[in-house]
């Protein structure tokens, strides 16, 4: 069935996310603001953890409009990859877009991170989400559109009272702690990541 030109170009300027299979291969696209629901299809993601030159990690807080997990603190920020978008780009994008921030030193902590998270009203996150870490100088200039508040703290801290359940995040957040290392964040970084790891869907958009 061929679309119509209304639906074509109303495609052209949608934000559009990599649907995968179980195995991380890219399958078709779906439109963002229509993906999430609750029977959202498995889809391409990235999470990425910022640090400043002393150490400290940013942690943001996801502005009450969000339709998922409004209002929740989690890592520095998270995105989808656009069809054909270089993973690394993309993760480049939302950090200028959502943080108004530039990011150096960006890389693969953990390549086939996956998870699915359901809220109270059954819409649900279903993601496979490679995180990577990265260092910025930049000061901070937050979307409200995106982010409702920001923080800098200890990385050896937020790790440990998120895993002690002192401090409450999203549920991604949490599991990505589970296995960053607790070590310094020059050494968040684990030894055996490769990017020949990374999902084919993320590993053929990667530079």
């Amino acid at each position: 069935m061929s679309l119509s030109s209304d639906h074509q170009e109303d495609l052209a300027v949608a934000e559009l996310v990599v649907l995968v299979d179980e195995a991380g291969n890219a399958v078709g696209v779906a439109v963002k603001q229509e993906v999430h629901h609750e029977n959202t299809p498995l889809h391409l993601a990235f999470s990425c953890y910022v640090f400043d030159g002393h150490g400290r990690l940013l942690v943001t807080r996801r502005a009450m409009h969000k339709p998922t997990f409004p209002g929740m603190w989690t890592n520095s920020l998270c995105g989808h990859p656009g069809p054909g978008e270089d993973i690394l780009q993309a993760i480049r994008r939302r950090a200028l877009q959502e943080l108004g921030i530039t990011l150096r030193d960006l890389t693969l902590a953990l390549p086939t991170f996956r998870y699915v998270a359901t809220m109270g009203n059954g819409v649900r996150e279903n993601e496979l989400c490679p995180v990577f870490v990265a260092v910025t100088s930049d000061e901070v200039r937050p979307d409200p559109d995106e982010v409702g508040a920001v923080e800098w703290v200890s990385w050896p801290a937020f790790q440990a009272d998120v895993l002690a359940g002192r401090r409450e995040v999203s549920p991604w957040c949490a599991s990505q702690l589970a296995e960053l290392s607790p070590e310094e964040p020059r050494a968040v970084v684990r030894d055996d990541c490769a990017w020949a790891a990374l999902p084919p869907a993320a590993r053929q958009q990667a530079g």
